[in-house]
């Protein structure tokens, strides 16, 4: 045997078949190619599927996050109302129990407000009566009636100054 014949020779191609139709090895390749497109496309199925009932859990929550939301408002709303009204009573209290201030000194949006709107109307409360018992002491009147003297007895006729002296010794008339 000869080198030729122990050396593989390549062979003609293979000849196309009729009318452009592939051989069996083209076959093979496309019949693979098209077994993983399906299972790419049936893993992309899959993921949009996940996906959309991912979807849909999202949108199931944030209804329910929707109305916890208008609920939390509305409780807000409400608690708003009563604290506004448990201002005003409490206005209405500080007013009833401190008569002797104007009751448009004591104002206020809170009750902090309010306290320091007391707070500050007493300290010129206590400022003002200072200053009036300060004034009151100065011009001090004695009370009750003046002291006696002796009776004056000018003016009077005889017999009324013997009644006058009487009477300064204890007598009676």
């Amino acid at each position: 045997m000869s080198e030729e014949t122990k050396k593989p020779q390549p062979g003609p191609e293979p000849a196309p078949e009729p009318n452009g139709a592939s051989n069996a090895e083209d076959l093979a390749i496309m019949k693979a190619q098209l077994g993983e497109e399906k299972k790419a496309k049936a893993a992309v199925e899959a993921a949009l599927s996940e996906r959309a009932k991912r979807i849909t859990e999202l949108e199931a929550s944030l209804s329910v996050v929707s109305q916890a939301t208008e609920t939390a408002a509305a409780e807000l709303a409400a608690v708003k109302a009563a604290h506004t009204q448990a201002v005003t009573k409490y206005l209405g209290a500080v007013r009833a129990s401190n008569p002797t201030i104007p009751q448009d000194v004591i104002a206020g949006q809170t009750i902090e407000e309010i306290d320091v709107s007391v707070a500050k109307a007493l300290s010129i409360a206590t400022a003002v009566k200072a200053s009036l018992e300060a004034q009151a002491r100065e011009a001090k009147v004695p009370a009750g009636a003046p002291t006696r003297g002796e009776i004056s007895t000018e003016g009077l006729s005889p017999r009324e100054k013997i009644v006058a002296g009487i009477h300064q010794k204890g007598g009676t008339s």
